[in-house]
Formats: structure tokens, sequence, C-alpha cells
């Protein structure tokens, strides 16, 4: 099983979107981490099916998705960023109406709905109307719903939106048992998420995919790059107007920085191992400034 996406570009209108990506990914989990319009939104839309790109194709098992469309979807399984539902449904009602649209059989229906609210743990409410839900419920039913045909393709743009910390354990736990026999493609900007369980890192960066690799691979690039220092509050703030601070916290009378530079901030401070939060600031550290200026 492959998943093969050559030569994708987007434009609008002038505009530049996506240039030129090309990857092939085979089962497993991979996070897709880039800042806000970096064009993780648009790639999702564009492997689904539901946006054309300007030039280039998507491959599934080495055949074009605008050549199987209805097939591809079989295999397919989405949770966009801008979930929608029907509010006057029930939890249950709702995966109902979305399984009969996805094929299912009423029977096949009925017991993977059930199996998949036990699942995402929402099994108690699920005769509750939508709109009575919390924004995390919400968000594991858009979860449920994208799982209910057994998926070969799972593709889920930020599905941590929403989640408190313990559903967000559960979901990466969830994740891994599932990505041994799935291709599943994962965005989101809580970094923690897609750390200890992506099997590779995507970093798309003005439309471009920039680099990939594990998680060691790729925060060892950055092994001579992140620095710790124990300073006063002064000097605490006179750093943070010069360099990329990925970490403050107050230790007694002094505050530890953690800081993200090519050269020590000062001499004092020592070389520490990388994180994939310190490969993210590193990556994205001019988007994080010009949001900074505002």
């Amino acid at each position: 099983m492959e998943l093969t996406l050559k030569n994708i570009k987007k434009e609008y209108g002038n505009k530049l979107v996506l240039d030129y990506v090309s990857i092939s990914l085979k089962p497993g989990l991979y996070g897709l981490l880039g800042s806000n319009g970096s064009g993780k939104t648009t790639l999702f839309r564009i492997i689904c099916g539901l946006m054309k790109p300007t030039q280039g194709a998507v491959f599934f098992n080495g055949k074009n998705i605008v050549n199987q469309a209805e097939n591809f979807r079989d295999i397919l399984g989405f949770l966009p960023q801008d979930f929608r539902y029907y509010r006057d449904f029930t939890a249950r009602n709702f995966l109902l109406y979305i399984a009969s649209l996805k094929g299912l059989s009423r029977k096949n229906a009925s017991t993977t709905s059930d199996e998949l609210l036990e699942l995402v743990g929402l099994s108690a409410i699920k005769n509750k109307k939508i709109r009575k839900l919390s924004g995390g419920m919400k968000q594991r039913l858009g979860i449920a719903q994208a799982l209910l045909n057994d998926p070969q393709v799972l593709v889920l743009d930020e599905p941590t939106v929403g989640l408190d910390p313990k559903e967000r354990v559960k979901f990466r736990k969830l994740l891994s048992s599932l990505s041994k026999e799935k291709i599943i493609l994962l965005s989101t900007h809580i970094v923690s998420d897609v750390e200890s369980i992506a099997d590779e890192i995507l970093i798309l960066k003005n439309g471009r995919l920039r680099d990939r690799g594990t998680v060691n691979q790729l925060v060892s690039e950055i092994s001579d790059k992140v620095w710790e220092c124990e300073v006063t509050e002064c000097e605490a703030n006179k750093l943070e107007e010069t360099f990329l601070v990925s970490n403050r916290r107050q230790d007694g009378q002094h505050i530890v920085m953690r800081i993200v530079s090519e050269q020590a901030p000062i001499s004092k401070a020592s070389l520490v191992s990388p994180t994939l939060e310190d490969l993210y600031l590193y990556y994205f550290r001019e988007e994080m400034q010009d949001e900074d200026t505002y």
C-alpha cells in the first residue's frame, strides 16, 4: 500500500500555496508540521480529492485518484479542521447517517457506530444532541466518523483541537495502534501530539516540503543550536529581545532560559539535547517573529 504525491502545485490567482510537493508514504503515522498558511490544509484537501491541484497528481497504489474517485473514497477517512455536524442529531444518529453515506449496511453501521462511540469514550452520551456536547466531545465524534469505514488512508487536520490532556493521551494511543496497517497523516500545532508516536515528521514551509525524517534524525540537525542558561530577570528580558526563546521558567531567584541559536547566547550557556518543539521553533522562527510584531 502506497500513497504518492507527484509535483503537487497549487495556486490561488498569483499566490503560490503549494510548490511542487512530492512524497511517497507507506503504512505508518506521519506528522505534518507547518505554521499557519504553510499549505497543510490545502495539501490535505488535494489528497482527499476535495480540491484539484494546479499541477501534479495524487496516486494510490500507482493509480491516479482522479480515475478511481469512488473506490478511493471507500478507503479514505478524513477529519477536516472545520468539522461540520448536524446540531440536532444525536451523536449515534450522526454516525449512522455518515455510515449510510459511506455505504455501510444498516447492521454494520449500527455495530460499527457503537464500537467507535465506545472507542472514543462517547457511549454514555450517544443519545445526546450534538449541540449540547462540549468542544472536546464534538472533536471525538469527528474522529469516530473518520474511522467508520475502517479506512486504509486516514487524514486528520488538527484533530486534537479542543481535547484536554487526558483525551490527547488516549488519542495518541489509538493512532499508534492504528498506524501499523494504515497510512495516517496528521497535522497539528501541538508538537507533543506527534513527537512520541510519529514514524516520520514532514515539515511544510511556504508551500514546500522542506524536510522529512524520524524525530531523532530531524532533531540531530540542531544538536549544536539549543542552549540553556540560568540568568537574572533583567538578563532574561534582554535575551528575549535578541534570541528565540523556547522556554522560560522560574527556578528560585533565577530564571532558566532555553534558547535556540546558532551561537551561544551568553558565555555561561550550555548545549542541551534538542526536542521536536525546538526544531519547530527553529524552522518557523521568521513567522513567529512576524507574529510578535503585531
